[in-house]
C-alpha cells in the first residue's frame, strides 16, 4: 500500500506540477501528516522533491526530472489495454497512434505481463452503440477535434430542431454518449451542447480563445446531462402495468427506471400493478407508452389518456377492427 502511495506522490507531482500537502492527501485519501511520511521517505530514496515555503508553496520534484513508467501492475496493465475504444479513436483519426502505443506499453511491460495484457484485448471488446444501427458518423468530427485541441474558434451552421442558425463556439470538449458524438462549447450565453451529426457548416476559424482553467469536461458533462434529465419531465403518468410493461419502462431512461425502483410495487391476481412515471411532454410520453403495446395502460392524466384512446382508435381503423 505504502510503495504504491509513494509512486503516486511522484507521478501526481510529475503531471500536475507543485501540490501542496493538502491537496496529496484529499488525492491519496490520507492524513496530511502521512504525506509528510512519505515526502520524507522519496527524499531518502534519492527522489528530488522539494518543499517551497509560503501561501503558494507546496511539494514539487527538481525541473527536469521524470520518473519511468514502474510500478505498474498487471491489472493496471489489462485496464489499459481494455481502455483504448478502437471504434471511437478511429472516428477521431487516431486509430493508427492507438494502435501504435499499445505497442509501445506492451514492449515497456515486464515479459511475464504480456501475456495478460494481450488477453485482455483479446477477450474483452467494448462497443459503445447501440444495437441495429452503427450511429451517425458526423461529417465535422475531425475538424471539431482539432478545434477543441488547437483552442481555436469555430463557427456552425446548426439545425436546433426548431431553426437553423450560425453560431460561433469556443469549442471545450467532445463526449461520445450512446455511439453519438456531442460538443461542449462556450457562447457568450454560456455553456451549451451540440449534437455533431445536426452541424450543417464548419470553419475553423485562427481565433485563439482562453480555456477555462476550472473547467473540467467529465463533471461539466454529468452535472449537465443530470440537470437536463430534471428538467425535461414535467409530470407524472399514473398507470397499471404487467411485469413486461416495468420491464419496457424501465429501458426508456434511468430517471425513469430509478423513479419505478423507488416505489413498492404490487402486483394483482391478473399480473398487473399500478405506479407512477415521469414524463416528458404529451406527444412524447403518448410515443413512448404506445412502444410498449398492451402491456401498460394510462389512468392519469385525463388528457393523455385521452391521447392514447385516439391512438388506439387509430391503429383499430387501420387494422380493419370494428369498435
Amino acid at each position: 500500500m505504502r510503495a504504491s502511495r509513494l509512486l503516486s506522490i511522484m507521478m501526481l507531482l510529475q503531471a500536475k506540477g507543485r501540490m501542496s500537502a493538502e491537496m496529496l492527501a484529499g488525492e491519496l485519501e490520507v492524513s496530511v501528516r502521512t504525506i509528510y511520511r512519505d515526502i520524507d521517505q522519496l527524499s531518502a530514496a534519492g527522489v528530488p522533491v522539494y518543499a517551497d515555503i509560503g501561501r503558494n508553496g507546496g511539494f514539487a520534484l527538481l525541473d527536469g526530472w521524470r520518473t519511468r513508467l514502474t510500478g505498474l501492475t498487471a491489472p493496471e496493465a489489462r485496464a489499459l489495454f481494455l481502455s483504448g475504444l478502437p471504434g471511437p479513436a478511429g472516428e477521431l483519426g487516431l486509430g493508427d497512434e492507438v494502435a501504435a502505443a499499445e505497442l509501445k506499453l506492451l514492449a515497456a511491460l515486464p515479459a511475464d505481463w504480456q501475456g495478460e495484457a494481450q488477453r485482455m484485448a483479446s477477450r474483452f471488446h467494448l462497443d459503445p452503440k447501440g444495437w441495429f444501427h452503427a450511429g451517425p458518423k458526423p461529417e465535422f468530427l475531425k475538424l471539431v477535434a482539432e478545434a477543441v485541441w488547437s483552442e481555436k474558434r469555430i463557427v456552425i451552421t446548426y439545425d436546433s430542431w426548431t431553426q437553423v442558425s450560425e453560431r460561433l463556439v469556443e469549442p471545450l470538449g467532445l463526449v461520445l454518449k450512446g455511439g453519438i458524438w456531442y460538443l461542449v462549447g462556450r457562447r457568450e450565453h454560456g455553456m451549451r451542447t451540440y449534437r455533431l451529426s445536426q452541424i450543417q457548416a464548419l470553419t475553423l476559424t485562427d481565433e485563439i480563445f482562453e480555456r477555462p482553467k476550472d473547467f473540467d469536461l467529465p463533471s461539466h458533462w454529468r452535472e449537465s446531462t443530470a440537470a437536463f434529465e430534471r428538467e425535461v419531465y414535467v409530470a407524472i403518468a399514473r398507470v397499471r402495468a404487467t411485469r413486461i410493461g416495468i420491464s419496457r419502462l424501465k429501458d426508456i431512461s434511468g430517471t425513469i427506471k430509478d423513479a419505478i425502483e423507488a416505489q413498492p410495487l404490487a402486483f394483482d391476481a391478473d399480473g398487473w400493478a399500478l405506479l407512477d412515471v415521469p414524463i416528458e411532454e404529451e406527444t412524447w410520453a403518448a410515443r413512448e407508452m404506445t412502444r410498449i403495446g398492451a402491456e401498460v395502460e394510462v389512468l392519469e392524466p385525463a388528457s393523455l389518456r385521452q391521447r392514447m384512446t385516439g391512438i388506439a382508435r387509430r391503429l383499430a381503423k387501420a387494422y380493419g377492427v370494428v369498435s
